[in-house]
């Protein structure tokens, strides 16, 4: 019976499956037979329910994690709450810069800083970052229920993926994006395997959070919300059965340089614009460009011109020496307020001074094939990446739609000689590939909310 807690205490804090609990009795555990959850987020209370919750969680093998807010003695709660929770603390909220640190030193514990976007560490080394911004995805719907279209001129999907992919290019910390369900709402469980399935498409993990109506059904054993929550389960046990996915990188020839201050970590920028074309696009920090991070790239757009180093420009001169295509952002531009705490999203103004390039990509990209070109996929958003090597190749489909789409064709640059399809609800199977001018064509016979073309 001790060795399921001791396997679980060895688990890296990039293995770990998070979720808030909204429960603080040990009868709620039960619920976690049916999903891969093992790593709890506890709002801390300084008394002893908390802490005997804390207790039968470890003693089922859970990593638990004292979630602290800002306020007042906010050392002296860290120093409390590491006790109870010996694997580590959330410092949730907009904190000190340096008050991380020192509640690493004093605790000896892990710390994760789940932040506004704008201070989000990247780059510093952190096993896992943290914030607590983000937009619920789904398709954005008028009153009367059409499909709203966003600056791209076709159906705009809400989602968090276009900034985390751009968070993902600062290095290999695994990402968590902990924002709550809408307030008021009670939200079906498809809507639950969309959040889960916009932070997977880009290698991270969505804290999951019920929503109170959720949560209370579910508690009170209702049909329909507990098959809601075994899809949950499965969808979660698919993605960490592949592991592998989270080490793959951007493929594709398209590349976007960007840093934070030019907007890179508010949703619906030009990256979010690009993907919903569904042109796979590598997201390249400005300070973090060199040679090699253009490898394979034929086109790049250069968002922040005005701001770049003499070295950061002499890598775009070789690059364009080198034949590749280079388009410029308007003159000037830089995202206004990026650094406000409340800040997510691109103000309507921003998107207006970013139609021009928006236009002049869109015109560039047109019907070329810079990796892959998919089609009957409006309602989806798609990543391909692969390995450093070459010898994996994978192209995750998420749908958004709330209703299965049928007859999504791929067309890829090369030639692959298997494709296999992965789904989370459905058995693996391999698919016929065939030629086309491009290089390969495969065709997938229904995407539900998630589906993986997996290819050699």
């Amino acid at each position: 019976m001790m060795v399921l807690p001791l396997l679980l205490a060895l688990l890296a804090p990039a293995d770990w499956v998070p979720a808030r609990w909204p429960w603080i009795d040990s009868a709620s555990l039960d619920l976690l037979k049916q999903v891969p959850v093992n790593c709890l987020l506890l709002e801390w209370k300084p008394d002893e329910e908390h802490a005997a919750f804390a207790r039968a969680a470890r003693e089922r093998g859970l990593v638990t994690l004292g979630v602290l807010s800002p306020g007042p003695h906010l050392a002296e709660n860290a120093r409390l709450a590491a006790k109870v929770h010996p694997a580590g603390l959330v410092l949730q909220g907009d904190f000190p810069a340096a008050l991380a640190e020192t509640v690493r030193r004093e605790t000896g514990v892990t710390v994760i800083e789940m932040t506004p976007r704008y201070r989000m560490p990247l780059g510093q080394g952190h096993s896992v970052i943290a914030t607590d911004q983000g937009v619920w995805p789904g398709v954005q719907t008028e009153t009367g229920g059409a499909h709203k279209a966003g600056p791209t001129g076709g159906v705009w999907i809400d989602t968090n993926s276009g900034f985390l992919r751009a968070a993902r290019g600062w290095g290999d910390s695994v990402l968590w994006i902990g924002n709550r369900p809408p307030a008021g709402n009670v939200i079906p469980g498809a809507r639950y395997l969309q959040a889960i399935a916009d932070a997977a498409l880009v290698g991270a993990r969505w804290v999951l959070a019920l929503d109170d109506g959720f949560a209370q059904a579910l508690r009170a054993g209702d049909a329909a919300t507990r098959a809601g929550w075994q899809r949950i389960g499965r969808l979660l046990r698919f993605l960490e059965q592949h592991p592998e996915w989270r080490r793959l990188q951007p493929a594709g020839q398209l590349a976007i340089v960007q840093n934070p201050e030019a907007g890179a970590l508010l949703s619906g920028g030009i990256v979010d614009m690009i993907q919903v074309k569904h042109t796979p696009v590598r997201p390249v920090p400005r300070s973090r460009l060199r040679d090699e991070a253009l490898t394979g790239v034929t086109m790049a757009v250069n968002v922040d011109a005005a701001g770049m180093t003499d070295a950061e420009r002499a890598v775009l001169r070789a690059f364009t020496r080198g034949g590749g295509t280079l388009l410029t952002g308007p003159p000037g531009w830089k995202s206004q307020g990026v650094h406000r705490p409340d800040r997510m999203t691109l103000d309507q103004d921003e998107i207006d001074r970013l139609d021009q390039m928006w236009r002049e990509v869109n015109q560039l990209i047109g019907r070329r094939n810079l990796g892959a070109r998919l089609f009957n996929v409006s309602s989806m958003l798609s990543n391909l990446l692969a390995s450093p090597d070459g010898t994996q190749t994978v192209i995750h489909l998420v749908n958004y739609s709330g209703y299965p789409v049928e007859s999504v064709t791929i067309h890829l640059l090369g030639q692959y000689r298997r494709a296999r399809l992965l789904a989370p609800e459905s058995a693996e199977q391999d698919l016929e590939l065939y030629k086309t001018d491009e290089g390969t064509g495969v065709d997938v016979p229904q995407v539900g909310v998630w589906a993986t073309v997996s290819l050699e």
